[in-house]
């Protein structure tokens, strides 16, 4: 084979991140401490605060993610460890070049008995014709404590982005002493921007984050979360069964999402700051 015919070849090949991470944490007397950490690819974690209620950080130093790339994390917490799990700064799909399949990411939480784990992850900023397959499966003791946010922002409103087409497939599972709970699934393919308008979708809305909560209490906290979410810019509803609410959010941006998702994130974390890459 000549030479100009290999470089073509290689041309042809488009460079693709891959990534995973696992973590084990468990109890060591008054604190959570790290059993067990593996970090390939392009995914990291940082604990800055290592304490009681550990903190963690997720990290991708990839720089962005795009159609094919391919990210998987797992988190398990054994009995009465507490941990929250975010990631450094709100990650970026970028454009699928046609012919990509989507970038896919798997996210899996094992909580253990008397176990608390918060994930928290910052948004999902999606370009324009940009293409993602995430799924979040969180496995639950009977006793298990869980508070998650999953959001998604179609552009960046400040800069004058806008999503015309793109694809989505986010699913959210919860399985509680091997029973599933909920399993809540969202798929937008196409002409994303004209199904965003709709009324029953989110009335023009450029932001969405689906808020779960799962917990012996947490159908009492209810009327709390209501009003959290009315004191807020954005808009949000809340319903509670079987031990979960389920809060669901729409802003006009992420700014008003953001001051939304951390209104609720405040009513239930009993006090906790959000973790300081929130800050940033």
């Amino acid at each position: 084979m000549s030479a100009a015919a290999c470089l073509s070849k290689i041309r042809e090949t488009h460079q693709r991140a891959n990534g995973s991470l696992r973590l084990v944490l468990k109890r060591r007397g008054a604190d959570t401490v790290l059993d067990v950490l593996r970090q390939d690819g392009c995914l990291k974690a940082r604990f800055p605060r290592p304490v009681d209620w550990m903190e963690a950080v997720t990290l991708n130093s990839s720089g962005g993610v795009a159609g094919g790339d391919r990210l998987d994390w797992e988190f398990a917490l054994r009995a009465g460890a507490r941990a929250t799990i975010a990631s450094q700064a709100a990650e970026r799909f970028y454009r699928a070049l046609p012919g990509d399949v989507p970038a896919r990411l798997r996210t899996k939480l094992i909580v253990g008995d008397g176990a608390a784990v918060e994930w928290l992850p910052q948004e999902a900023i999606l370009f324009d014709r940009a293409a993602l397959d995430r799924a979040l499966d969180i496995d639950m003791a009977a006793d298990g404590w869980f508070l998650g946010v999953e959001s998604v922002l179609f552009g960046r409103a400040a800069s004058g982005e806008q999503v015309l087409t793109a694809r989505l497939a986010d699913t959210i599972r919860v399985r509680r002493a091997g029973r599933l709970i909920l399993h809540d699934a969202v798929r937008l393919s196409g002409e994303v921007a004209s199904v965003l308008h709709r009324p029953a979708v989110a009335r023009g809305g450029a932001a969405v984050a689906t808020l779960v909560h799962v917990a012996p209490d947490a159908e009492t906290h209810i009327d709390a979360l209501r009003d959290a979410f009315a004191a807020a810019p954005g808009e949000a509803g809340v319903s509670a069964w079987d031990g979960m609410l389920i809060g669901r959010i729409v802003a006009g941006d992420g700014a008003q999402l953001r001051a939304t998702v951390a209104a609720g994130l405040a009513c239930l974390r009993g006090g906790r700051a959000l973790p300081r890459v929130w800050m940033c």
